[in-house]
């Protein structure tokens, strides 16, 4: 997009502000969350609805111009901006209104988990999303969504009832099982490359209070407590989500400063119920593990869990991140995790195992974009630290460690957790079998490919199935 680009036509269409590359305030709204991607867009198109939305669309697609969009900027990969690109910035579309009722919550494109937590908990309700409050809803969603919740109720995409569409026509539609289902099948975990979502309506879950926090243990316990934790898990109730954790524990309140920068094998747990139901769920699990170094498990509310990384993970630290999907843990691959984890190059870098079992697994794999419902595990491997001189060690470790442990899993990973640097090969893994469909849908949607600042489904892709 070229610098002195007339913008006027789209200010006369245009009611939020509009952000240019000389504005005083153009770097604090350009920034993302990864500090490790610095890109610099032409403009800021600072969206208050959706005919905002339709507006910027038009303007970019008529003259050619890049476009990226950004809802609540969360994402590894640095998606929701580009060079010299047009940034579609829903940020300020924030609106979440809850019907108790029905159970369902609309909640706009810029929201945040913070932000839908914060609506839903007054009715005691909740909507399965991430484990990071700062998280945006459209981006998770869009990508699948897992979280403490997911064993019990499923992925956010297994939730989502419709939602609000600008297409690359600039048009607006609804998505359902009912209305444009081609394309609500795409949306469900095959990012943006369909349109721009302007707002999700969930079904939401009575949610309250839950029991949860982290359990650690001494790293030279690491293989013991993992294999303990592989053989659990199947048999644990739905309403238990424990991941496993690879890290240091971090030299902050409220750890204890004698464990301060000790490595550690951790169980995050979410139960949603009782602490006395809690540790009946867990008794077998502490059984055959040794006693814990900290046991830090305590009733609160919902988004009081959703938000305890948010003190250690601020919006401007160095990311690079790789993930992949988990069917089995073997003893083999544990040595690995075991062997890569302790070469971690800063205190907050981490491996995690989500569980993506449950009522995951009862949904089947061709019937949304998101594809690996036999999976047990979504596996991510973090390089996190604020200082922008070990961002080579980060990218270095994560890569590594990856290249490790990737022969034990299975072939594709998380879309969310792909980075920008790893191809058009990862982004046909991470979807596998569905990924014909995507391009055929995309082809329908978005012959021209507007929408490609994302982990592109490019529509000329000549696939491996195609060619089958």
């Amino acid at each position: 997009m070229r610098r002195d680009t007339d913008i006027s036509e789209l200010t006369r269409d245009f009611r939020g502000p509009i952000v240019a590359s000389g504005d005083p305030n153009y770097d604090a709204v350009r920034e993302l969350y990864n500090a490790m991607i610095d890109k610099r867009p032409s403009f800021i198109a600072r969206c208050r609805d959706a005919a905002d939305v339709m507006a910027a669309v038009n303007f970019a697609r008529d003259r050619g111009i890049r476009i990226a969009v950004r809802g609540g900027g969360h994402s590894g990969a640095g998606l929701a901006s580009g060079d010299d690109a047009l940034m579609i910035d829903l940020s300020l579309l924030t609106g979440v209104r809850v019907d108790p009722a029905h159970r369902v919550v609309r909640v706009e494109a810029g929201c945040t988990q913070g932000d839908m937590d914060h609506a839903t908990h007054a009715f005691g309700l909740a909507v399965p999303a991430g484990i990071v409050s700062t998280t945006g809803v459209s981006g998770l969603t869009l990508g699948g969504g897992h979280g403490y919740l997911s064993r019990r109720y499923g992925l956010t995409i297994d939730n989502l009832i419709e939602a609000d569409v600008v297409l690359a026509d600039g048009g607006l539609v609804t998505a359902s099982e009912k209305e444009n289902a081609d394309l609500f099948w795409g949306l469900r975990g095959g990012g943006g490359n369909f349109g721009i979502v302007t707002s999700f309506l969930f079904r939401a879950h009575p949610v309250t209070r839950v029991y949860g926090g982290p359990i650690f243990w001494d790293i030279a316990h690491a293989n013991e407590v993992m294999r303990a934790y592989r053989d659990f898990l199947p048999a644990a109730p739905e309403t238990l989500c424990p991941f496993l954790g690879l890290k240091t524990v971090p030299s902050t309140a409220p750890f204890p400063k004698d464990l301060w920068g000790r490595r550690v094998c951790a169980l995050i747990c979410c139960f949603d119920g009782s602490a006395e139901d809690g540790e009946r769920a867990l008794a077998p699990m502490r059984a055959a593990v040794p006693a814990p170094l900290l046991n830090g498990l305590s009733e609160m509310p919902y988004p009081m869990m959703q938000s305890l990384f948010d003190p250690l993970l601020p919006k401007g630290m160095q990311w690079y991140w790789k993930g992949d999907f988990v069917h089995e843990l073997t003893d083999a691959a544990i040595e690995a995790h075991l062997e890569h984890a302790a070469r971690a190059p800063t205190e907050l870098s981490l491996m995690h195992l989500y569980p993506i079992d449950g009522a995951v697994h009862r949904v089947g794999s061709a019937d949304t974009a998101w594809r690996c419902r036999d999976a047990r595990w979504s596996m991510v491997i973090c390089g996190i630290d604020p200082r922008p001189e070990k961002a080579a060690a980060l990218t270095r470790w994560g890569r590594e460690y990856w290249q490790a442990v990737h022969p034990f899993n299975a072939g594709g990973g998380y879309v969310n957790f792909i980075m920008n640097d790893e191809g058009a090969d990862r982004v046909e893994a991470a979807y596998g079998r569905n990924f014909p469909a995507l391009v055929e849908l995309k082809r329908r949607r978005d012959p021209h490919n507007l929408f490609r600042n994302n982990h592109n489904i490019d529509p000329d892709t000549r696939c491996r199935t195609d060619a089958a």
